[in-house]
């Protein structure tokens, strides 16, 4: 198999969309609901982890209680949502999708944000034609990506279109990376979202700052 059988699994929050201001903005409207200081993005990119519970436990110095998490989770999502539909595509997204496929190849869609919500604002931006699928989270939140990806990768199979050894998630998080590894596809990653370099750097997978960066390398990694 050739380049032009390379399908790519995108990531959503911090990849395609460009929302890390809203996504800090909405983790510090939820700190301040249970009495936590405001972090910085910087602090944000340098422990940000998956699952989130452990990402707050991190900066709390402890895992929230359940009833803390409820009120974190449920502010988080409030803020989020008034915040992102001030967010546009990260810089060159429709042309790469668009020559993507021109090329011949397939790509797809995976996110942790909640499936319902995913479809229309995935659609509202315009992209949707440019993926044979768009799946989001299904289930509670606070988990990891891989069982998820696991399911996305099956669906797809099922459907004929893709095989893990020619596949290659473009995300922004480690997660995206072992969520990859998980199903036995390649995974690059994307410093302008929710992790600094160094922590994007420890996946072991090529790491770059720009998506069309990213899609360069997709071309090489899985043939």
């Amino acid at each position: 198999m050739g380049k032009r059988d390379t399908h790519l699994v995108w990531d959503w929050n911090g990849t395609l969309l460009d929302d890390f201001e809203a996504v800090i903005g909405a983790t510090n409207a939820a700190f301040a609901e249970i009495g936590l200081e405001s972090i910085t993005a910087e602090r944000y990119r340098d422990v940000y982890c998956m699952p989130i519970p452990v990402f707050y436990e991190r900066l709390m110095g402890r895992l929230p209680t359940d009833a803390e998490w409820l009120v974190m989770d449920e502010t988080f999502q409030r803020h989020y949502v008034e915040r992102r539909v001030g967010c546009g595509l990260t810089e060159g997204v429709e042309e790469l999708l668009t020559q993507w496929v021109l090329a011949g190849r397939s790509q797809s869609l995976l996110s942790m944000y909640e499936h319902e919500q995913l479809v229309p604002v995935v659609r509202d931006y315009g992209i949707h034609q440019h993926f044979v699928r768009v799946d989001g989270r299904t289930g509670p939140s606070g988990g990891t990506k891989a069982v998820h990806m696991e399911r996305h990768l099956a669906a797809l199979a099922k459907e004929g279109r893709i095989a893990p050894a020619h596949t290659v998630v473009i995300g922004d998080a480690v997660d995206d990376a072992l969520a990859a590894a998980h199903v036995g596809a390649r995974a690059v990653l994307y410093t302008g979202g929710s992790h600094s370099r160094k922590s994007l750097e420890a996946a072991g997978v090529p790491v770059v700052d720009s998506l069309a960066e990213a899609v360069d390398l997709a071309q090489s990694l899985a043939r």
